[in-house]
């Protein structure tokens, strides 16, 4: 029981150690972008206009993508509609028993 807890104790201790070499990483990309006196602040103003249209963003895709997914939805419920026959088949079975009581 205690190489359990052993292991456990392992293995959350080298997870917190990655996580905080991780955070430590991202911290230092952060500060890199600061300058070494101090935060500096540099404005940037970029203004661009472009006019593209991905073919996503057309409404008729849309329609034409959900109405491709109901009828595949129906299709899916309603299975095999033909080979139901065999599906709703009942069988019966009777078993008879017989007893003797023979009295000598």
């Amino acid at each position: 029981m205690k190489q359990i807890s052993q292991g456990l104790m392992c293995k959350s201790l080298l997870t917190f150690l990655m996580i905080a070499f991780f955070q430590t990483i991202l911290w230092a990309q952060d500060g890199a972008s600061e300058s070494a006196s101090g935060s500096s602040t540099t404005t940037k103003s970029v203004t661009s206009t472009s006019q593209s249209s991905d073919w996503y963003t057309s409404p008729i895709v849309w329609v034409v993508a959900a109405a491709v997914f109901i009828l595949l939805l129906v299709a899916l419920m309603r299975g095999r509609g033909d080979s139901g026959t065999t599906a709703s088949r009942t069988d019966r079975v009777t078993v008879t028993k017989t007893t003797s009581d023979d009295i000598v």
